[in-house]
């Protein structure tokens, strides 16, 4: 395991949590529920099951989704190598890249759709617990219209409910990385256990029998139909895993090993998304003969059980998982994000913080009913993750093969590797640029909606590739810092 030097550093540029890490506890396990804890969410189940819902064939789904998930694995190991090395969180490491200061851009993008999907997905938790709460108390039920008892669109029961988990969640990431470790060692298993049961409950009800061809799906002739629908799910399945991979060198860093690292990759997400997405096709198929139509939402099948424990027992059970998405994906990452906006006035705690007030300003429950205004804001932030993941990966193995200096990453001397021109990589920005420019226009230019989809390759090929070119050229690459070994 690689110790991290001593580092001769600016104060401006670390504080006790930027600071590479000394201490590595995680093992191959802890990353297999750090997957899990992302992967069996309530968003994760719906988005696995629009998939068997799209009309494809439930097999060229299960190819998508094989690939994709692959596709991911390699990616999340690639992205992990310099954090594990350099023992740095994602805005650190991002500084080889961008420069010390030319960094702050692809921290700051990364913590702002980090605060939207908080917000988003603490206030969808806090919609299980509200259903909870009326199934167990119909009575308060008036308090729970908006229309009379409403304030900034949220009413009194649901700011209690959104509060309540705001407040749990934070009081979780308080206790800091240890502690949400031991969270998401529990949280990501337990959905599995819940899932079983509820399947097993649903096989009872139908005598046993299932039948997965409920989506009544047409089957494709042709080969490029067929391609072009798994094309599309695992575009589909890549963008939705894109914002840990970016940020997964916030866990990385805590590796005791490289094979931890990988072991944990392999069974967290080709072993176990597959193993989750099955249970899902088996869950949604069975709705059907039960409940007479087929239910994509989990909170939904939950609620159509008529039994009190079902209930307690179901929504308690998708709050964790979700609680458990939100820190891992979203908390975690804000918190480092924002924290290396000012290192020396901001700890990651205070990062924290700033990210959970975020999650309230966002206000997502108004976004909720806009949703022309939420698929705005969130793909065009998004359309920044694909192309720094290109950047990112281009920078690292193909313009400095693997070379990383953890010092230089923390100083300001114009003679340090991560300098660059007044602490910015222009060439890294400029490949930036074109990038999200790319993505933006495939999502956002008519002629082009059909690409839509895959706007997330293109903004990953553009961003990357075009980093390397700009690197290559003789006269550009030679007034770029080159780090040393």
């Amino acid at each position: 395991m690689p110790v991290p030097p001593d580092v001769q550093t600016d104060t401006h540029l670390i504080n006790d949590d930027l600071a590479p890490i000394k201490t590595r506890s995680w093992a191959w396990p802890d990353y297999l529920f750090l997957w899990m804890s992302n992967v069996h969410s309530v968003a994760g189940y719906v988005t696995a099951g629009s998939l068997f819902a799209m009309g494809l064939p439930a097999k060229d789904v299960f190819v998508a989704l094989i690939l994709a998930i692959c596709i991911v694995q390699v990616a999340s190991n690639l992205v992990a190598k310099p954090s594990f090395l350099s023992g740095t969180p994602f805005p650190v490491t991002i500084r080889m890249v961008f420069g010390v200061k030319g960094a702050l851009v692809p921290a700051f993008v990364r913590g702002a759709i980090a605060v939207g999907w908080y917000g988003i997905q603490t206030w969808l938790a806090s919609n299980a617990l509200l259903i909870l709460g009326l199934k167990l108390w119909p009575q308060i039920a008036p308090w729970a219209d908006t229309a009379h008892h409403g304030f900034i669109g949220l009413s009194p029961l649901g700011w209690a409910t959104f509060m309540t988990v705001w407040l749990l969640q934070l009081c979780i990431f308080w206790r800091g990385m240890d502690a949400i470790r031991h969270f998401i060692d529990w949280a990501g298993p337990t959905i599995y256990v819940m899932m079983i049961a509820l399947d097993g409950w649903l096989l009872w009800q139908t005598h046993g029998h299932i039948n997965f061809h409920v989506f009544g799906a047409v089957e494709k002739t042709g080969f490029t139909p067929r391609l072009l629908g798994i094309l599309n799910a695992m575009a589909l399945t890549i963008a939705f895993f894109s914002p840990i991979i970016l940020n997964f060198g916030d866990f990385a860093r805590y590796g005791k090993t490289m094979r931890d690292i990988k072991m944990g990759n392999f069974w967290g997400l080709p072993v176990n998304f597959m193993g989750f997405s099955i249970l899902t096709l088996a869950t949604i198929a069975l709705t059907q003969p039960v409940f007479g139509r087929i239910i994509i939402d989990p909170v939904e099948t939950v609620t159509q059980i008529n039994s009190m424990t079902v209930l307690i027992v179901g929504m308690a059970t998708f709050l964790t998982a979700t609680i458990g998405i939100n820190i891992s994906a979203n908390f975690v990452s804000a918190a480092f994000d924002f924290s290396n906006l000012a290192p020396h006035v901001l700890s990651w705690r205070r990062g924290g913080i700033i990210a959970a007030l975020g999650a309230i300003l966002v206000m997502p429950w108004n976004l909720y009913t806009r949703p022309e205004l939420i698929h705005f804001t969130l793909d065009i932030l998004g359309a920044f993750i694909a192309p720094l993941i290109g950047i990112l990966l281009a920078d690292y193995y193909s313009v400095q093969k693997q070379k990383l200096v953890p010092n230089a990453l923390y100083s300001m001397n114009p003679n340090d590797a991560y300098w660059y021109k007044n602490g910015t990589n222009p060439l890294a920005i400029l490949s930036l640029i074109a990038g999200v420019c790319c993505g933006l226009i495939v999502l956002f230019i008519q002629p082009y909606a059909a690409l839509q989809n895959f706007s997330w390759f293109f903004g990953f090929c553009a961003g990357g590739l075009l980093h390397i070119c700009l690197n290559r050229l003789p006269l550009l690459a030679s007034k770029q810092n080159q780090p040393v070994a």
